[in-house]
């Protein structure tokens, strides 16, 4: 059976080479198994999210073909569906009120004590309700966190083949009010009816916490593709601080990146973009520019490098 696929930018900044390849490896999964491919804008931090940004995203996906079905829905609309799912997890139990401050956690974290690098040690999940009646009174407003179950469960991912994931004690609610990008993640993706996520091998720790909040809310798993990120000329994952690496930094010729097939220096076709990025994840020749459903007709998640880009300065 066909499974829907999705791709859901964050409009802080414009989409760099390494989110479009992902972009249109989720494109061709889908298109390949005949299934619908969707948009969403994960706006929830409306700090950083702007507009035009959105638009602009919107633009290159489409400006390399790859079009989408149905509407494409914002996070910031969709407030009371988080709401009331999290309202469900507090009165199952599942959530626990967390008064830890960033520097806290980041001393905390650092500690040796079993757990991924950077993760929530669980400070606040053993506290005795006199220890959070103290916290509260003293001012400081909680965070809410996921009362996880730590267990780790084995997962076949798509691309990188079978993975040990376990859930963490995501924040599910901040202090301010605003919910946590987990939380909404797993709905969006339900209430798009999406079941295949491909997405950057970066985000693989987050299977098993997406895992267990998709069992707690009674949604239906989702299969995932992790794939290999693109890396910068310095060998870190590409992003904007490597500069001129966006879509129209490539048609314009002034691309910090070397593509293939591409003369450096000179205006690039989007079609040879998109033939550059396929060439990157193996899906066809460097320096061959094919049509779409030729992409489409070839694509297998077996043809992905199993390792990151690296991609050469200009």
């Amino acid at each position: 059976m066909p499974s829907d696929g999705r791709f859901a930018p964050s409009p802080s900044s414009d989409l760099h080479l390494g989110n479009l390849r992902t972009a249109l490896i989720a494109w061709l999964a889908a298109r390949h198994q005949g299934a619908r491919f969707m948009l969403r804008i994960d706006d929830l931090d409306g700090g950083r999210s702007r507009p035009e940004i959105a638009e602009r995203q919107l633009a290159d996906l489409a400006a390399l073909g790859l079009d989408h079905d149905g509407p494409v829905p914002r996070q910031s609309e969709r407030l009371g569906r988080y709401r009331a799912a999290f309202e469900h997890l507090e009165a199952a139990g599942q959530v626990y009120p967390c008064f830890c401050t960033r520097a806290e956690i980041r001393e905390a974290s650092s500690a040796p004590h079993g757990r991924p690098a950077g993760s929530y040690p669980g400070t606040c999940r053993w506290l005795s309700e006199p220890e959070r009646a103290e916290r509260a009174a003293s001012g400081r407003v909680p965070a809410w966190r996921l009362r996880s179950s730590l267990a780790p469960e084995l997962v076949v991912d798509l691309v990188q083949g079978t993975v040990r994931v376990a859930p963490e004690d995501v924040v599910l609610r901040r202090a301010d009010g605003g919910f946590g990008y987990q939380l909404a993640v797993v709905l969006d993706d339900a209430d798009q009816g999406v079941g295949e996520v491909v997405r950057g091998a970066d985000l693989l720790d987050s299977v098993g916490t997406q895992r267990e909040l998709q069992r707690a809310l009674g949604l239906p798993p989702v299969d995932y593709a992790h794939v290999p990120l693109m890396l910068g000329p310095d060998g870190e994952r590409l992003a904007k601080r490597h500069g001129a690496s966006t879509l129209a930094d490539a048609l314009a010729g002034t691309s910090g990146v070397k593509l293939a097939g591409v003369t450096p220096g000179t205006p690039a076709s989007a079609a040879e973009v998109r033939g550059s990025l396929a060439a990157s994840a193996g899906l066809c020749e460097p320096g061959s520019v094919p049509e779409l459903d030729e992409l489409v007709a070839g694509f297998s998640y077996r043809r992905l490098p199993t390792e990151s880009t690296m991609m050469q300065g200009c």
